[in-house]
């Protein structure tokens, strides 16, 4: 008995369907920006933190002025250690037209353990603890390392998991949808 591929077996047109259909599935993936985490276009949510000093803020608190970038980390995250360069890129390459905070998460984690951290590497920007995981929660966080820009008027332009993510190119995103809402259009991303 001969045995037909299955392409032989369809007819043409249920062919190109199937393929068609196939092919429309890693687009509708990839307008995603991963699997978990908050939505890019959505607009950032409240979410109350603590600093490592032990004041109460809320992380919309740094909304308004200028683009916002949010790094979701701890000093165990082999994955943070490995974006940490990228980070400072991009925090030397925007330093005053970008805020950067980064979210301590508290598994395994104090306020303390992560300043103690900052302080002998030397990081800069915002430091805050999320004692009570409500950043993480508002803002659906899959992992550390996972990274939320905000443009000035805190939408969501881009998020990111892992140590291989282009900083300086995310927060490009916040500058060029505040540069599309001068111009006229809003592209979105």
């Amino acid at each position: 008995m001969r045995h037909s591929s299955i392409a032989a077996r369809l007819p043409r047109a249920a062919l190109v369907a199937a393929f068609a259909a196939l092919a429309s599935v890693p687009a509708a993936r990839a307008a995603r920006a991963q699997e978990g985490g908050i939505e890019v276009g959505a607009m950032a949510p409240r979410a109350a933190v603590f600093t490592l000093e032990g004041k109460a803020v809320d992380l919309g608190d740094y909304v308004g002025k200028t683009p916002v970038v949010l790094e979701f980390w701890a000093t165990w995250c082999p994955l943070c250690k490995q974006l940490e360069p990228s980070m400072a890129e991009a925090r030397a390459r925007f330093k005053g037209r970008a805020r950067f905070v980064s979210v301590g998460v508290p598994n395994n984690q104090t306020p303390e353990k992560q300043q103690a951290f900052v302080t002998e590497k030397h990081l800069g920007g915002d430091f805050v603890f999320d004692r009570d995981s409500k950043a993480i929660q508002a803002f659906k966080v899959p992992h550390t390392s996972y990274v939320v820009v905000l443009d000035k008027a805190g939408k969501v332009v881009y998020t990111g998991v892992g140590g291989e993510q282009d900083v300086v190119a995310a927060v490009g995103k916040a500058f060029d949808t505040a540069s599309a809402m001068r111009h006229g259009t809003d592209d979105g991303e």
